[in-house]
């Protein structure tokens, strides 16, 4: 295991403050920095062939995909979690069951509430996997909690599903990019780019299974979603992508171009690396609050929530420590650029 004294990724970040908030923005690596401003700058100028480059594109797509354990064929673009949520609840048939745990993202669940004519269900989160049953046609659910950093039971959820006959949709914005992601175990799986991933916001990905992919309806079918890209330009489509690229959104170039050099950053890490740096922090931190006499929500996540103590938030960033405040938890995220000494620091603050 790395040390704990050293953050992962060196000169790449140089935060002016102590940021223990990742769960809800990723800081930008430098060299995401210089490629966002360089096609800028290039598009500013009047550059060949437009705004952006869908070769590199292809390069975010297939590195997303190295990290997700799954093929490029399998991975659709687009820019949020939500507009993906929204395709998957607009090609359910009427009537279907949804099953939610409580208090999960609202990007996840209201996509399919809003229809009205699908039933859904929220239970516990513990108790997630015993609650589906045979008349449950999605399960849905993110694999790390916003609100309090609690960690989903993938296996007894997979289980669960498997034998009743219900798809799968794990939302994986707050655990890719430091919890190792096997995308190709759920029937479709959304990933917010901007956090963990530390990609631009505007970048964001979606996994489908082959076996899944003809139970979804491409209601945002454009001129790239063709299986010849320039051959749609106008007119129908004349023939969508026979891969999960048939589900892209138009691309917002200056978020691809950058997400393409953080997840190359964090290929070069590795994600087993940075799993066990953040953890080590979060455990470290977690230890600190016991000595405080705060009882932390205890997970063995890089997220790390205080019940009751939400109100801590401002006092601390005026410290110059930033966390965040949600459901009424004073919330932590440790990432790959943080150390011992920021635990340390944000604990300092807390005592004071």
């Amino acid at each position: 295991m790395d040390p704990l004294d050293q953050p992962l990724g060196g000169a790449e970040f140089a935060p002016k403050r102590t940021y223990l908030d990742t769960s809800s923005c990723g800081l930008l690596p430098r060299r995401t920095v210089e490629a966002v401003t360089l096609l800028a700058q290039e598009t500013a100028d009047g550059r060949p062939g437009g705004a952006g480059s869908f070769d590199v594109v292809a390069e975010a797509r297939a590195a997303f995909a190295r990290i997700a354990g799954v093929a490029p064929e399998r991975v659709a673009v687009g820019s949020s979690v939500a507009v993906h949520c929204g395709m998957i609840a607009q090609s359910m048939p009427a009537g279907a069951e949804v099953l939610f745990p409580e208090g999960d993202f609202s990007s996840v669940i209201t996509p399919f509430t809003i229809r009205g004519d699908l039933k859904t269900r929220f239970v516990p989160l513990e108790r997630l996997a015993e609650s589906v049953r045979p008349e449950t046609a999605l399960v849905a659910f993110s694999a790390v909690q916003s609100a309090n950093g609690r960690t989903a039971d993938f296996a007894a959820v997979r289980e669960a599903a498997s034998a009743h006959g219900a798809r799968t949709l794990l939302d994986a914005t707050q655990s890719a990019g430091w919890l190792p992601l096997d995308a190709g175990r759920w029937d479709y799986t959304v990933t917010g780019g901007y956090k963990y991933l530390l990609c631009p916001r505007g970048a964001s990905f979606l996994t489908v299974t082959e076996e899944a992919q003809d139970s979804l309806l491409p209601i945002h079918a454009n001129w790239v979603t063709g299986e010849e890209l320039w051959a749609n330009v106008y007119g129908p489509v004349r023939e969508l992508a026979r891969s999960a690229s048939r589900f892209d959104e138009p691309v917002a170039f200056l978020s691809y171009h950058g997400a393409a050099r953080s997840l190359t950053l964090l290929e070069e890490i590795g994600i087993e690396r940075i799993e066990a740096h953040d953890k080590g922090l979060a455990a470290r931190f977690r230890s600190g609050l016991l000595d405080l006499g705060h009882v932390p929500v205890m997970d063995d996540s890089t997220v790390v929530a205080v019940p009751g103590l939400g109100h801590r938030a401002d006092s601390l960033h005026e410290a110059g420590v930033l966390l965040s405040t949600r459901a009424g938890n004073l919330r932590a995220s440790f990432h790959l650029y943080n150390t011992a000494a920021d635990v340390d620091r944000a604990l300092e603050a807390l005592a004071g």
